[in-house]
């Protein structure tokens, strides 16, 4: 029995073939990004590019894969280990590295950021092939987690700022982010792995779900 035995029986040959052939960038690999690598590397989507500039800190180990052994150490190095398919990038995310980098070979951008000028430069330029997240801090609901227009969005200060940043450079497309319309629980950035892995899953479902409906 091979390790993706289960992964064959519901999605099938054929979408297991596509999963195989499917090229990826994920940028950030944080509290959302590393559990979306998870989940898409043992789903079989192993040709992942990940690109992040931090180092792992004691304040990581409450919601980020890799982080246990490995403080002080640059995360996509540390992740190359857990998973050695992967494509590393250490640098930082701006928004002169997203004008600046070549994304052709990529069916999908996923996007873990939380720095906005990066993230609204991202769905400026890439929106038809961009999976993008919200803000996964603050909250311990995972069953408020959606995946709606950006437009329809509500009760969070950091989407509210890419929406205004988007309709200032005249941003009026389409386009669907993973989001919690929970309130935030608190005022400073406290997190809770059950809502931002539960990001990261969604994040990969959702990246599957193109992938099997292309």
């Amino acid at each position: 029995m091979s390790k993706y035995d289960r992964t064959l029986k519901l999605f099938g040959d054929n979408n297991f073939d596509k999963f195989q052939n499917t090229k990826i960038i994920l940028l950030g690999v944080g509290g959302v990004g590393s559990f979306a690598l998870d989940s898409l590397y043992r789903t079989g989507i192993t040709n992942i590019t990940i690109v992040d500039f931090d180092t792992y800190e004691e304040s990581n180990l409450n919601r980020q894969m890799g982080s246990e052994g490995n403080i002080g150490r640059i995360k996509v190095e540390a992740l190359k280990e857990k998973y050695p398919n992967v494509q590393i990038i250490h640098e930082k995310i701006t928004e002169s590295w997203v004008d600046e980098f070549d994304f052709s070979s990529y069916e999908y951008i996923l996007d873990a950021i939380d720095d906005i000028k990066p993230k609204v430069r991202l769905i400026q330029k890439y929106y038809d092939k961009l999976i993008s997240t919200s803000g996964s801090a603050k909250r311990i609901d995972p069953s408020k987690i959606e995946y709606i227009s950006i437009w329809d969005t509500y009760n969070d200060p950091f989407i509210r700022k890419i929406r205004y940043e988007l309709k200032k450079r005249g941003f009026k497309k389409k386009f669907k982010v993973i989001f919690s319309g929970e309130n935030p629980n608190c005022i400073e950035k406290g997190s809770f792995e059950g809502v931002t892995g539960s990001f990261g899953l969604m994040m990969s479902s959702v990246t599957i779900q193109k992938i099997i409906a292309n």
